[in-house]
């Protein structure tokens, strides 16, 4: 690992001003599970390192029924699978976290470096999908949401600018009865997935009324299986619907 310099910025704003100064190596450091494993084997050798843990307004959890979960980014992985309005209202997020590396890596690792990492495996990345999360974004020019399928942009690579920075992943309320399944095949049980899914049903009167279907480690990029979701959607599920469901599924993965 080569020296760096270490700024630890205490607002948004601060954080932001420093990434537009660097015209070096930068790297934006929020539980560092990743980032220092990669500086140590000098896969990534920055010159600063922005550190956004002392930032408060970033280590929000909180959740209503009005606007659904917010997650701020240096929350970290064992924070949320903890959570009891978490666990009540988006368990299949609560299970995902869980699934995260080891106990270590869980309570230092948050929620956002997994996405911003961009791997096709994130464990986190179907649970999120299924639940339709946003993801905010503060930079030069003020914040913006953009939907979660639209921030991964390929391997290791996001929908952030020059200077720009996830402030948040927001998840928004259930409408009505809704159920959940993940499900994630590794080799061993501290790996990356080999395959990963989600779903989140919501229901009326016995018939899917909405549906999202999320993937991991089928593509590029973890993504939305939107002929599976069309199969379900407005139907009453029975065992050949969801096997006709899983078969797209399978024709959505690339």
């Amino acid at each position: 690992m080569k020296n760096f310099e270490y700024v630890d910025p205490k607002t948004v704003s601060e954080a932001i001003n420093i990434l537009e100064q660097q015209n070096s190596t930068v790297k934006v450091l929020a539980g560092g599970t990743d980032l220092f494993l990669r500086m140590r084997h000098r896969a990534v050798m920055p010159d600063v390192v922005v550190d956004l843990k002392r930032i408060p307004e970033l280590a929000v959890l909180r959740y209503s029924d009005q606007e659904g979960l917010v997650i701020g980014s240096t929350v970290t992985h064992g924070a949320v699978a903890a959570d009891a309005a978490v666990r009540q209202h988006y368990g299949a997020l609560a299970a995902a976290a869980n699934w995260v590396g080891s106990p270590q890596t869980r309570h230092r690792g948050t929620i956002v470096g997994n996405i911003c990492n961009a791997s096709p495996a994130a464990d986190t990345a179907p649970a999120l999908l299924a639940y339709r999360a946003r993801v905010v974004i503060a930079g030069p020019a003020g914040s913006r949401e953009v939907p979660i399928e639209d921030f991964f942009q390929g391997p290791g690579r996001t929908a952030l600018g020059a200077a720009e920075i996830v402030t948040a992943v927001t998840l928004p309320p259930l409408q009505g009865a809704a159920g959940w399944g993940y499900l994630r095949r590794t080799r061993t049980v501290i790996d990356i997935a080999l395959i990963s899914t989600c779903v989140v049903m919501q229901a009326s009167n016995g018939v899917c009324s909405e549906v999202s279907v999320g993937l991991g480690a089928v593509g590029p990029t973890p993504l939305r299986a939107s002929q599976a979701e069309a199969t379900l959607r407005g139907q009453r599920p029975t065992a050949a619907l969801v096997a006709e469901a899983a078969q797209r599924a399978a024709a959505d993965a690339r």
